[in-house]
């Protein structure tokens, strides 16, 4: 073959090599980020647990075939600075596209385990007879979903929801040999970022209510995939809930106007209005009404929902204090009702005392008696009540 004619096939060829490897590549979808990774072939599916099968699915995926996706995941982390939270949701996505959930349950969950194990992450499985649980060590407080104490440890269990319920006492759990990785680092369930969503997946909420003869209406830009994201998110310490912060459409589209009306009153005056906002400007549900148990949501879910309760509305009107004032405040928890109280430079009304300074009461949801700043329900004056959570500024 001549010089110019064996160039020319060469360079068919690689033509030809890079067309199938980008029909080999695919794209993972995650909020608006399109992730590529090559295409990739599971490992045989499994169907009966024992400690045997499980360990024979984690030491069938080869580390040099993975090698592409857990770049794609550290490349993403570094560029976004990915909390854990979401983090996990991508985990989730990318283990789907490696072997679909409902193809074959038990190795999805196996694909999540080695991912988050290879992530650095100290994660664990139990198994049952019909059970495949995947736990990873945390050191926070969460509330409503199986946790484990090891070695002085707690592991928490990231795939409860997916089987609703288990009767912990009719199954016995036993935990396969334990895969040890290296200066691995707690899951957290702090979220301080949330990813950048695609500008397509907002719409306009018109939030309106009438306050003291006067109409007020507000436009709103909120995503669908706020509710996506936090789907599973378990309940979790106030201090965590509550700092969640607003993604920037759904920031830009509200603060400025609330500040706007807020401008050129007094402290006092500006939080009440953030808290009458907060009170009248949606419509009210309990969680159990809602989700049939308890849910913590953000700021932003609760911007997002139709209905929210009282600890939703707590954690909006902390929200907006927080950026338009922030104020030293308190979350007071009582047996069946949740509140703020805010550090003014002088007291007003109804106070919580905390470490020898007084919080006025602040009554960000509705009730029968339209409250202002430093008014507390009357029949909550004697009743027992809990500090949750007291926020400092600068802390």
């Amino acid at each position: 073959m001549k010089a110019p004619h064996r160039i020319l096939f060469s360079l068919l060829l690689l033509l030809a090599l890079n067309v199938t490897a980008q029909q080999k590549s695919i794209h993972i979808d995650f909020f608006g980020e399109s992730i590529a990774v090559p295409a990739h072939t599971p490992t045989p599916a499994f169907n009966e647990l024992s400690e045997q099968t499980i360990e024979a699915a984690v030491a069938a995926i080869n580390t040099e075939q993975m090698q592409p996706y857990l770049d794609a995941l550290t490349a993403y982390t570094q560029k976004a600075e990915t909390d854990d939270w979401p983090y996990y949701q991508l985990v989730r996505r990318v283990a789907q596209q490696l072997s679909p959930k409902a193809a074959n349950y038990y190795r999805y969950t196996i694909y999540k385990y080695w991912l988050l194990l290879h992530s650095g992450y100290d994660a664990r499985l139990t198994y049952s007879s019909n059970y495949l649980l995947l736990y990873v060590q945390s050191n926070e407080s969460i509330y409503n979903i199986p946790y484990r104490m090891q070695e002085g440890k707690q592991y928490v269990c990231l795939n409860y929801h997916d089987y609703g319920s288990i009767d912990f006492a009719q199954n016995r759990f036993h935990q396969i040999p334990v895969h040890v990785v290296a200066d691995a680092r707690p899951f957290s369930y702090k979220v301080v970022r949330l990813p950048q969503f695609a500008s397509t997946d907002y719409t306009e909420r018109q939030v309106e209510y009438e306050d003291g003869g006067s109409r007020y209406r507000f436009r709103i830009k909120v995503n669908p995939q706020i509710k996506t994201l936090f789907t599973n998110y378990p309940v979790v310490d106030y201090s965590l809930q509550f700092n969640i912060p607003l993604s920037g459409p759904t920031y830009q589209s509200l603060i400025p106007s609330l500040q706007k009306e807020v401008k050129g009153l007094k402290p006092k005056e500006g939080v009440d209005f953030l808290m009458r906002f907060t009170r009248y400007a949606f419509l009210f549900k309990n969680d159990s009404e809602i989700f049939g148990s308890e849910k913590r949501m953000s700021a932003e879910q609760t911007l997002l929902s139709e209905f929210s309760d009282c600890e939703d509305r707590a954690a909006l009107f902390f929200f907006l204090v927080k950026e338009i004032y922030n104020l030293p405040m308190l979350v007071i928890t009582y047996p069946k009702h949740v509140t703020v109280a805010v550090q003014f430079d002088k007291p007003f009304g109804n106070t919580i005392e905390y470490n020898g300074m007084k919080y006025s009461v602040c009554e960000p949801s509705p009730q029968r008696l339209d409250l202002s700043v430093g008014q507390m329900l009357p029949e909550l004056k004697n009743q027992a009540y809990e500090i949750a959570y007291a926020y400092k500024p600068g802390h």
